[in-house]
């Protein structure tokens, strides 16, 4: 018996896009409004500037929506 396994993959959205829809693609996976995830990597920048880098290597690492 063979079943599909069903799982959730992280994009970044093109509808909830600001600069390249990280933070909004990181919320839907996560299931919480963009606007936490933005004031949480607003946070890191301010603290410590490491938000920019999380920000940056997620921007390159996380494939965009409609994308194989």
């Amino acid at each position: 018996m063979s079943e599909t396994a069903s799982y959730k993959k992280i994009v970044r959205t093109k509808n909830e896009r600001m600069i390249a829809g990280v933070c909004g693609g990181v919320a839907q996976y996560a299931g919480v409004d963009p606007v936490i995830v933005r004031l949480a990597l607003a946070a890191l920048t301010v603290l410590g500037g490491t938000g920019i880098l999380v920000y940056i290597a997620a921007w390159i690492i996380i494939p965009e929506e409609g994308t194989a």
